[in-house]
């Protein structure tokens, strides 16, 4: 089991920034796939961005070239830095891992993107 912390939410005008992390409760290091996903209001959870444990990643169309996501072992921690913000990214954002069969969620964190 892991629990994920996430945390770095906010408030932002349109085209500023934010990062936000998840903190996991164990190593992290063999971890296969961590991932970002979010949820606006009336809409599906859709996947943002994931990385690998060897450092791979891959984005949503909508936010390739905005959003970063990296990852630091030795802090258990997981990181989406969002740059050029827009109101439509506006949403809970949501960090996911699965390991051993277990799909694992943590309570998320608001974003929003005032025009």
């Amino acid at each position: 089991q892991v629990q994920l912390v996430e945390s770095g939410g906010g408030l932002v005008q349109a085209g500023g920034s934010l990062r936000l992390s998840c903190a996991a409760s164990k190593s992290i290091f063999s971890i296969p796939v961590v991932g970002w996903y979010r949820q606006a209001p009336g809409k599906q959870r859709e996947r943002v961005a994931i990385i690998t444990s060897g450092g791979r990643t891959n984005y949503a169309g909508s936010v390739e070239g905005r959003f970063t996501i990296s990852r630091d072992n030795a802090k258990n921690t997981v990181y989406l830095q969002m740059s050029s913000l827009k109101p439509e990214d506006t949403a809970v954002y949501y960090c996911n891992t699965c390991i051993n069969g277990g799909d694992y969620w943590g309570q998320g964190t608001q974003v929003t993107v005032s025009s």
